[in-house]
């Protein structure tokens, strides 16, 4: 399993753009925001999912990136590929819904901040 959160740690600010497509405090505030909304949708408990925000997050922005396949990734995380389809989009639904972002085609994620 990858462990994003030590990886993501050591990047410097300016690798944000080449790596994600996306300028380090765009990713700071899609986490932000995908963490509230997954903390107000666990409120009662519940199962935690095989993937973390952090992982969905970087799942995403991988996917619509580098036009990776979804199996190439449930490969890379050790899950099924309808777990990295319902990560996708999860966090589509949510950065969509508000209206902070907007995401363009898959493989051109400048300016995804409006």
């Amino acid at each position: 399993m990858i462990n994003n959160v030590e990886r993501i740690k050591k990047l410097k600010e300016e690798n944000y753009q080449k790596i994600f497509g996306i300028k380090k405090n765009t990713f700071d505030k899609m986490l932000k925001l995908l963490n509230e909304s997954y903390r107000i949708e666990h409120l009662r408990g519940g199962h935690p999912p095989k993937l973390s925000v952090l992982d969905r997050l970087v799942i995403m922005l991988s996917y619509y990136r580098d036009y990776r396949t979804m199996e190439n990734i449930a490969f890379e995380y050790g899950v099924a590929k309808s777990t990295i389809c319902e990560c996708v989009k999860w966090v589509e639904n949510i950065l969509i819904k508000s209206e902070e972002f907007s995401l363009p085609k898959k493989g051109n994620l400048s300016g995804t901040l409006r």
